[in-house]
């Protein structure tokens, strides 16, 4: 279920020179899962722009936008007190009710921050989760420290090399031999298609598609699965492994 409301921006700055966090104050209670976004209204712009959530509280909503638009070079200029129109609760989120014990979560780019706020999920149900963010460059890296004040293991990969181990993802997981029972991801096409391939174990992914109304009515961003159609922003954004069609 999701919910129309208004929120008012409490902080909005760089975390680099392309990437932009911003904390909204206002009804959260229809957000209930890590992975789900929300759907914002700009002035002069004909679609809502969809962001995913970085975290909650009660009380409040983080988000993580990469500015590669004029809409989100709107938002990066928007001040503090700015009230927004904002659907809320959109998405199926990830499912942490199941039997895993220790569980990887990666992330790529834009893809990091839904990745927090189910990392502090996932320890707070008692599991053990590790982390790899990836990034092009060290320009690029975000994040890193606010996942290591979790507690957990966290991994950073550059493609240049410029931080952390250097290649992909998958590279990483090699690398390192990491041992893990359940995968979370969220990232580019082809990262996910990567993991896909370089992993056996079952887990989630969460895709992205252009949205129209970001929830269910237009069919815009209907893909096929092994289960038959489904909308991205209604049944998805997040695909369990075995529901895929590559």
């Amino acid at each position: 279920m999701y919910k129309k409301n208004i929120y008012k921006i409490v902080s909005n700055e760089p975390l680099t020179p392309a990437v932009y966090r911003m904390v909204l104050e206002g009804d959260t209670q229809y957000i209930t899962r890590s992975g789900q976004f929300i759907n914002i209204e700009l002035e002069g712009k004909y679609l809502r722009r969809p962001i995913s959530v970085a975290d909650y509280d009660d009380r409040s909503i983080t988000i993580i936008y990469k500015v590669v638009g004029r809409g989100t070079e709107q938002m990066s200029r928007l001040s503090i007190g700015t009230e927004l129109d904002i659907l809320t609760g959109l998405g199926n989120g990830f499912d942490t009710d199941n039997s895993s014990v220790k569980p990887l979560l990666v992330g790529g780019g834009v893809g990091v921050p839904p990745m927090y706020n189910l990392c502090k999920r996932l320890i707070s149900e008692g599991k053990q989760p590790k982390v790899i963010i990836g990034f092009n460059t060290a320009t690029e890296v975000f994040y890193l420290e606010e996942f290591r004040a979790l507690g957990v293991e966290v991994y950073c990969a550059t493609a240049d090399g410029s931080a952390g181990d250097k290649g992909f993802v998958t590279d990483v997981i090699r690398q390192r031999a990491l041992e893990f029972d359940y995968l979370y991801t969220c990232g580019p096409l082809p990262m996910l298609k990567a993991l896909y391939d370089a992993t056996e174990v079952d887990g989630e992914y969460s895709f992205e598609e252009r949205m129209g109304c970001g929830f269910g009515a237009c069919m815009g961003c209907t893909c096929k699965t092994k289960y038959g159609n489904k909308r991205i922003c209604k049944d998805g954004p997040i695909l369990k492994r075995e529901e895929i069609i590559w």
